[in-house]
């Protein structure tokens, strides 16, 4: 039986989270190809959810509730398989690829963000004035960005996994960069 850690009311898998900690994934950037030539009008006014403005931008927007989900659908037949085909087109499910996965999760300790940006200064980008949190570069995926309160953002991740990598490669940087309370 592996070691159980506890994340909220859940038990953790300590074997694959050894930091106790599971980013929450956030928000899930995806493609697909529908095969087909699409009439944004028509699906603009026949589908619930649904706006356009092709003044303002070249896609229908539409929104569902469960899952939270926005997609963008273009004429070029970029998108939302299901409604589109209820709708009369005969749309396919082609090519469908996560292009980006954001996660988040908290420490639950501060963090000396200088200190870090200074010893991890070939990773790490702190500009306090421009934004207040440590772009740290990772090789996948690409970007942790880093607050002094000790919440994390990873974002450039193609596979759930990577995010779980990602931040616990970078866990025990952060423990090292502990703000210790006066």
């Amino acid at each position: 039986m592996a070691e159980q850690g506890m994340e909220g009311s859940q038990p953790v898998d300590l074997t694959q989270h050894p930091s106790g900690i599971v980013p929450t994934l956030q928000n899930i950037v995806s493609t697909v190809n529908l095969d087909c030539k699409l009439d944004l009008k028509a699906i603009a006014l026949q589908a619930r959810n649904a706006e356009y403005n092709p003044k303002r931008f070249a896609a229908v927007i539409m929104r569902i509730r469960e899952p939270k989900t926005t997609a963008l659908i273009f004429a070029s037949g970029k998108m939302y398989a299901r409604i589109v085909q209820k709708l009369g087109f005969p749309a396919k499910f082609k090519d469908f690829k996560i292009q980006n996965i954001v996660g988040s999760c908290d420490v639950k300790f501060p963090i000396r963000l200088e200190g870090l940006a200074y010893s991890h200064s070939a990773f790490s980008s702190y500009e306090p004035e421009l934004f207040p949190g440590l772009i740290y570069r990772m090789k996948q995926p690409k970007i942790v960005l880093i607050f002094v309160s000790g919440k994390i953002v990873i974002t450039g991740a193609k596979k759930r996994e990577e995010t779980y990598t990602a931040f616990e490669n970078i866990y025990p940087v952060l423990t090292e960069f502990r703000k210790i309370q006066q």
